[in-house]
C-alpha cells in the first residue's frame, strides 16, 4: 500500500533496503489496526457485559429491599414475645 504510493508519487529512486523497510512497516500497521479494531470490538462487548451486570445488580438491590419490608412487616406481626 505504501509501496504503492511512494512509486505512484515517482519517489522511484529509494533504495532496496528502503523498499524492505517500506514493506515491514506497512505489515507491522496492518497489524496494528487489526489489533485496534480487534480490542475495539471486545470493549464494546465490555461496555455492554458492564452495563448488564449493573442493571442486573440494580434489580437483585431492589429485591433485596423489597424483601427486607417483607420481613419487617411480618415480624411487626408477630404477637408480642414470639421472637
Amino acid at each position: 500500500m505504501l509501496h504503492a504510493w511512494l512509486t505512484m508519487c515517482r519517489f522511484c529512486n529509494y533504495s532496496g533496503a528502503m523498499n524492505a523497510d517500506l514493506i515491514t512497516l506497512e505489515e507491522k500497521l496492518s497489524q496494528l489496526i487489526a489489533l485496534y479494531q480487534l480490542l475495539r470490538a471486545e470493549n464494546l462487548e465490555l461496555r455492554q457485559a458492564l452495563v448488564r451486570s449493573q442493571d442486573d445488580n440494580q434489580q437483585l438491590q431492589e429485591n433485596m429491599e423489597l424483601a427486607k419490608h417483607k420481613l419487617l412487616a411480618l415480624i411487626d406481626r408477630l404477637p408480642e414475645g414470639a421472637i
